[in-house]
Order: structure tokens, then sequence, then C-alpha cells
């Protein structure tokens, strides 16, 4: 189970509250944000780790984890990472798996649903889509005025989460906007 701590249910504003979900089988990361004029402030991030266990049973720790993370966050909004292809396809398979679970998670609140590409993640975080890991870490950081660079899968979700709010569904309709899309690069 995610191990969030206090989550104050009170706005600090008129905020947004955006939850950024970063899907894995063994780990899925979560971050959430408030967002209130230009201003984008840290709420809380975490992991939800998965036991080594059957899959349906993984599963239903990311749904039960999220829907408590979810519940004590009260998010407006959902940004989840899409799931890109592995080399090896039961991977991707199952991080498809466990991406659905964080979906159904988020519209069996009633939650909208956004979703980014890591290289959309990254360019709007770092300016790079191709950024290291640590380069979206201390930009997240850096972002949200944090003492430490958090974990990695904590920061990929609150990267997800600072995305949608920079440039909310319009980010990923922008960047494609007359282009075809194919594995992941515009032609």
């Amino acid at each position: 189970m995610p191990r969030p701590g206090t989550v104050s249910k009170v706005r600090t504003g008129s905020g947004m509250r955006i939850l950024g979900i970063d899907p894995g089988l063994r780990v899925t990361g979560f971050g959430l944000v408030e967002k209130s004029g230009q201003k984008i402030s840290y709420v809380t991030s975490g992991r939800i780790r998965t036991p080594d266990a059957q899959l349906p049973e993984r599963i239903k720790v990311i749904l039960d984890g999220l829907a408590e993370v979810m519940e004590q966050g009260s998010p407006d909004q959902v940004a989840i990472e899409k799931v890109f292809v592995n080399v090896n396809p039961q991977s991707t398979l199952l991080l498809g798996q466990a991406r659905g679970a964080a979906i159904c998670a988020a519209v069996g609140r009633h939650l909208p649903v956004a979703e980014y590409t890591a290289l959309q993640i990254k360019q709007a975080v770092v300016g790079n889509g191709h950024a290291k890991k640590e380069q979206v870490q201390e930009m997240v950081r850096r972002l949200l005025s944090l003492p430490a660079a958090p974990g990695a899968d904590a920061a990929d979700a609150l990267a997800c989460a600072i995305c949608h709010a920079h440039g909310g569904l319009g980010l990923g309709a922008l960047a494609t906007a007359g282009f075809r899309v194919r594995s992941g690069r515009l032609v």
C-alpha cells in the first residue's frame, strides 16, 4: 500500500489538484501537485510497491493503492504516462495492465485522465525530450522547491503532473497538430 503521509483535503487556494502517475507492475509512482494560476505547488508523492505475487494480486494492490491516494488527496484531474514499446513484448503487456489499473482507479472516481508520452513529459519539464532520469529529478526538485530530489518513480509521476499543469490536454494536441505520429516521433 502507498505511504503518502498526511495529505490535506483543504486546498491552499482555488487551485486545481493534478495527480501524476508513473505506472509500473513492481513500482507505481504517484505525485500530487496543486496549480493555482501560474504557480505549481507540491502536495505529496510516493510509490506503491507490489508484492512478488500473481498478476491479479499485483493489479489489485495498484488499484487499491491509487484509490487510497485519490481518496486522501482529492485530485481534480489525473495525468498518466503512456506505455512505450519495450524490446520484450511480454514486459509491454504487463506494463499495460498496470497502466490499465491506474486508469480504472481514476475513472472509477469520475476523474478526467490525460495521457502523455515520456518524450512529452521530459520536454515539458526539462526542455529536452531525451533528458536523463537524473535531469528530470533535479528539474522536479527545482520547479516544486523541494529540499531534495524525489525518488525516480515519484519524480516521474510529479513530472507527469507538471507536464499536465503546464499545458493540460492542449500540450499533447499541440505537439501533434498537423503532423502524423509514428513510433513516438513526428513524421
